[in-house]
């Protein structure tokens, strides 16, 4: 390595570690103010706090690395070409872009350490603090109720619009589901307003107001299930008290979730991608048999229905299943033909939602396995278009190339969240949302290189009009 690559390589080292610290510093920050309701009023200690923002961080390294490769390229060479540093360079017969091939060299095995970083540091940093957060959730949880989503206490599952009072203890509009042993979800009550109280250590006391309890009957066979489907009964005040013993007893260090799928590594994420796909494929296929061959059509006498082929309408007449139909069994017959059709209708609604959960676990692997190969290629073209735009504007500090790193980072990150949201439902493939912001940001990094390759100045008219408008500033505040 020459004496000019060890000088640029130091030079960009310096900035490029000090803006990673401080923009992981940044986001450790915004991640405390997120989850500071999960952490507050529960008596943890300064260890425990501690070792869930340890295992919280490998998660913002793919979010600050582009960031930090790009503000530190921009400002770097922004300072050397400010400095007239390049033109000694060339008077020496160096280019700029020979000036980058150091760096390029050590992005592309940076990419490669982001790829290893991602497949197995942030894996299992999410496993630790996903098991630690589940853990923490069951301390104090009268705490843990929040409103508008539903909370696990011990066996009881609750939701509320709602909360108020001194210690938030008033609730409105309860709706609670009580799990059984078989883990079936038999009793729900909905409430008009409801009180937590603090019996003691152990005991959690519940009144609920104004509401219904809606219990399933445990019926041995089909006949009886349809006399008796369920109870209902009214009340003005319900009392629950629920044991919370085994909330004073939590083992934060105990993992029992280690299988979604941000805990996976590549090889894992392949394998059940494939597999959650065939399952995929065997469900539709078994619904759709299933749905033809228990279709009413297959009760009328000559007709046969094969799930592949389809029926003219128009030779299947329900009139004509009676001979000499009276008006009354005409209305009879058309009614159970509408109800059957709005349960046929409400049958494929319920399955089109299991098939879209479905469908949308499988793109989540399929994205994750992309993300962690998509931040490699990201590493290089950040680089080139932070290097090639500091050599253009020939200007370095934290003015013009911090606006600009922003404004380049924002677009390149909400470009992949656009991409990853259309591809979790399908709008487009996984493949095409996971690399659609790297796509994008592949011929600006190519152009703009060729500019500085071909030792041209700036055309972009934008640019030179925001330089223009920060020396005017600069002017009128020195007047």
């Amino acid at each position: 390595m020459k004496i000019l690559d060890k000088y640029i390589l130091k030079f960009y080292l310096t900035r490029f570690l000090g803006v990673f610290g401080i923009c992981f510093l940044i986001f450790i920050i915004q991640t405390f103010w997120l989850y500071i309701d999960e952490l507050a009023g529960k008596g943890l200690d300064i260890f425990t706090i501690g070792k869930f923002f340890i295992y919280f961080s490998p998660k913002l390294v793919p979010l600050v690395l582009p960031l930090s490769i790009l503000l530190a390229s921009l400002t770097t060479y922004g300072t050397l070409s400010e400095n007239y540093e390049f033109i000694a360079m060339k008077s020496n017969g160096i280019s700029i872009v020979r000036s980058m091939v150091a760096l390029f060299i050590f992005h592309f095995f940076l990419g490669i350490g982001s790829f290893y970083f991602s497949d197995n540091i942030v894996t299992y940093g999410e496993l630790k603090s996903y098991n630690l957060r589940k853990n923490l959730a069951k301390l104090k949880p009268t705490l843990s109720i929040r409103e508008g989503i539903f909370n696990d206490i011990g066996n009881l599952n609750i939701k509320v619009d709602r909360k108020y009072g001194d210690n938030e203890q008033y609730l409105e509009n309860v709706i609670l589901h009580s799990i059984s042993e078989d883990e079936i979800n038999r009793v729900v009550i909905k409430a008009e307003s409801g009180e937590v109280r603090n019996l003691d250590e152990n005991y959690l006391q519940l009144v609920l107001n104004n509401g219904n309890r809606y219990e399933d009957i445990s019926a041995i066979n089909a006949a009886d299930k349809q006399k008796y489907p369920f109870t209902k009964a009214s009340f003005e005040e319900y009392i629950l008290n629920i044991d919370i013993s085994d909330f004073n007893n939590i083992n934060l260090d105990e993992e029992n979730y280690k299988s979604t799928y941000k805990m996976q590594k590549i090889n894992e994420l392949k394998s059940n991608s494939d597999t959650l796909s065939k399952k995929f494929e065997d469900d539709k296929t078994v619904f759709g048999k299933s749905f033809i061959n228990n279709h009413t059509l297959k009760k009328l006498k000559n007709i046969s229905i094969d799930h592949n082929e389809l029926i003219d309408i128009n030779e299947v007449s329900f009139l004509n299943i009676l001979d000499s139909p009276e008006p009354y069994e005409v209305n009879s017959v058309l009614t159970r033909a509408e109800n059957e059709i709005d349960i046929y209708i409400r049958q494929l609604d319920n399955k089109k939602k299991t098939f879209f959960l479905q469908q949308k676990l499988i793109n989540l692997h399929k994205l994750t396995i992309n993300e962690r190969y998509s931040l490699m290629l990201a590493c290089i073209l950040l680089f080139l278009v932070g290097a090639s735009l500091g050599a253009i504007i020939r200007k370095g500090g934290l003015g013009l190339p911090l606006v600009l790193s922003i404004v380049i980072f924002l677009t390149y990150h909400y470009i992949g969240v656009f991409g990853r949201n259309a591809a979790e439902d399908s709008s487009i493939s996984p493949f095409i949302g996971s690399w659609l912001s790297t796509i994008i940001l592949f011929p600006f990094a190519f152009y703009l290189t060729r500019i500085v390759s071909m030792d041209k100045t700036l055309s972009f008219n934008i640019l030179n009009s925001l330089m223009s408008l920060f020396k005017l500033n600069n002017n009128n505040d020195k007047n």
